[in-house]
């Protein structure tokens, strides 16, 4: 009927034109609208009693069109008014406008962000109706001014005023993160949430609150100026309180509760009880290893806790999860024998030997040197890994300290104990040096057998100070088995044994009261060692290191003698000389040879004479 009569208005208007007052009277008219207004309602309630309950839109008799017209046009801006809401039909929407008509001379305008909603996206369309209030001012082209969210305003005052005086909540929608805290919308209206009043604790990411539905308290309302604060963290704070209470009435030591996961540290987890917030220590969380508290439980998880500890001064709660089940050790001496064979999961490798979980809450040690019988192994990471499952055998419990002692080692044979059979001593072996020490080279015949070669067991001759001088890594060697000692793990090898022993050919060879020649090594205190045959040494001690004449001998090393073997030590392998016992034997042979009768063959002198000048020469 609107469009009707408008488009009826403006026909007849054309035809009123010439009957209205010139240029300067229409400007005086239009300068003074509510005289017009007054006139045009005097003129109607005039002529036209009755015109107001006309049931068309057609003029009474006597009516002119121009003042129906006028009368029309006058009700539609008061309609308009900065202070009444009314209803608009949305025509178009623009990059920037809303256009709506109004059902006034010109159409209306408001701005398109009033009418978008928290992503962006307008919540009208062309078609629909719009609750709208006329702005200050005039828009460009004629266009009246409008406000979405000041009629918005209009509707919603009375329940905010409401819920501001009866201080309750009231639901709000999240517009959009501004300086300060965030825009939210409370039934079309716009009010402020200060950042510190979003939640009990500072919010980092205030943009991720964009479109959520919270409940909010009205903390301050200005009408005149349009001002609504809220608050988030006074209801928060009161449920909070309300919970607490609730908690304390049937909280004590000892008791089971449910509560929520509300944050995670290092060294545990804060658990919401209702209100009240306690902690559970990462060593109460389970009865074997954590290494941190999200490997058992995650922001957000509710869990059942019981209260070790409360604090009522402080109000603090220590709480505790493994405690709601049995403490595993308590039997593991009798579910664990030793001997028994186990298999586990290893969550742990150190320098001295992996951590092998046997179940929740119980895990063993297997030390670096029960994972193999070999001693090569540098690490226990070259045999397991985290993760791995491993078979193993039970060594030693004890419940006391939690602690399993575990081997791997002991699955195998162990190659020591038929090393007898296989390695009988006597036997000649062949490996490699696989290293050296100051006493001696490790000779590696098998994987995972090393025997030792001592540094004296390497010549018979040669006086080997370390035995690099003989030997170096990776050289392939035989050598003979001397000794095997299961039980500690020792094998002895000699490799001086292959060759015939020269202190036994001597021995054999000679015998007390012998002299022999030899040569000065080296010089002590107390005599002087000398080489009498290869790899054989004899002590001249310095009381046997004198002349004929009873004068003390100067040995020096490098000088030759002849000696007299005086004392032998086969099992010690010691030989005694004396150059004093060989002076006395040349002095009695020399009295002999002068006691005999003197032979008329001159053969007899002439030996007898070369034996003189010879001892002479030696003295």
């Amino acid at each position: 009927m609107f469009d009707e009569t408008t488009a009826h208005n403006s026909e007849s208007n054309s035809a009123v034109v010439t009957e209205e007052p010139t240029a300067p009277e229409q400007q005086v008219e239009q300068h003074q609208p509510e005289q017009h207004q007054a006139a045009a309602e005097t003129a109607v309630s005039t002529e036209t009693p009755h015109a107001a309950s006309a049931s068309d839109d057609k003029p009474a008799p006597g009516e002119d069109f121009a003042s129906v017209l006028e009368n029309f046009t006058t009700e539609a801006e008061e309609a308009v008014s900065e202070d009444r809401v009314i209803k608009g039909t949305v025509l178009k929407l623009t990059g920037t406008h809303v256009v709506v008509d109004i059902g006034a001379k010109s159409e209306g305008m408001l701005p398109l962000a009033e009418v978008l909603d928290h992503e962006g996206k307008p919540k009208f369309k062309p078609g629909d109706e719009i609750d709208v209030m006329r702005d200050k001012g005039e828009a460009e082209e004629g266009y009246i001014n409008l406000s979405h969210q000041k009629a918005q305003r209009i509707h919603a005052w009375e329940e905010i005023e409401k819920a501001y005086n009866e201080k309750k909540p009231i639901k709000a929608v999240v517009i959009d993160r501004i300086k300060g805290g965030l825009t939210v919308d409370i039934l079309g209206a716009h009010a402020f949430l200060p950042g510190s009043q979003v939640d009990l604790r500072p919010i980092r990411n205030l943009d991720g609150m964009k479109g959520q539905i919270v409940e909010v308290a009205v903390i301050k309302l200005n009408k005149k100026r349009g001002n609504i604060v809220v608050s988030r963290k006074d209801l928060l704070e009161g449920e909070q309180n309300e919970k607490r209470s609730k908690t304390l009435e049937h909280l004590e030591e000892g008791s089971v509760l449910t509560g929520v996961v509300k944050n995670l540290t290092e060294y545990g987890a804060f658990v919401d009880l209702g209100g009240l917030d306690g902690l559970l220590h990462i060593t109460d969380m389970s009865w074997g290893r954590l290494t941190h508290p999200k490997d058992l439980v995650n922001v957000g998880d509710q869990i059942q806790v019981k209260v070790l500890k409360y604090d009522k001064e402080k109000q603090r709660v220590s709480l505790g999860f493994k405690q709601l089940t049995p403490d595993p050790w308590l039997d593991a001496e009798h579910r664990y024998p030793e001997g028994a064979h186990v298999g586990g999961r290893v969550i742990s490798v150190t320098d001295y030997g992996a951590f092998v979980e046997l179940e929740q809450g119980i895990e063993g040690l297997v030390h670096v040197s029960e994972m193999t019988w070999s001693k090569r192994m540098k690490h226990p990471s070259k045999l397991v890994n985290v993760g791995d499952h491993v078979e193993c055998v039970v060594l030693n419990v004890n419940p006391t300290e939690r602690r399993i002692s575990l081997g791997m080692r002991q699955l195998a044979a162990n190659p020591w104990d038929s090393l007898h059979e296989k390695f009988p001593v006597g036997m000649t072996v062949e490996g490699r040096v696989r290293n050296l020490t100051d006493f001696g080279a490790f000779i590696e015949i098998e994987d995972g057998i090393d025997g030792l070669v001592h540094v004296s067991n390497l010549s018979w001759t040669k006086r080997v100070k370390h035995p690099s001088e003989v030997l170096k890594k990776g050289d392939r060697v035989k050598a003979i088995v001397l000794a095997i000692e299961p039980d500690k793990r020792r094998l002895s090898l000699g490799m001086k044994q292959l060759q015939p022993d020269v202190w036994e050919s001597f021995f054999q060879t000679h015998h007390i009261g012998d002299v022999v020649h030899g040569k000065v090594l080296r010089v002590a205190a107390f005599g002087a060692f000398v080489e009498i045959a290869e790899g054989v040494e004899g002590l001249c001690h310095k009381s046997e290191a004198v002349d004929g004449n009873g004068q003390p001998l100067h040995l020096e090393p490098g000088v030759e003698h002849e000696f007299k073997i005086i004392k032998m030590s086969p099992e010690e392998k010691k030989v005694g000389l004396s150059i004093r016992a060989v002076g006395e034997e040349a002095s009695r042979s020399e009295v002999e040879a002068y006691k005999q009768p003197v032979s008329s063959t001159s053969s007899t002198i002439g030996e007898l004479i070369s034996w003189k000048r010879a001892s002479n020469e030696n003295n």
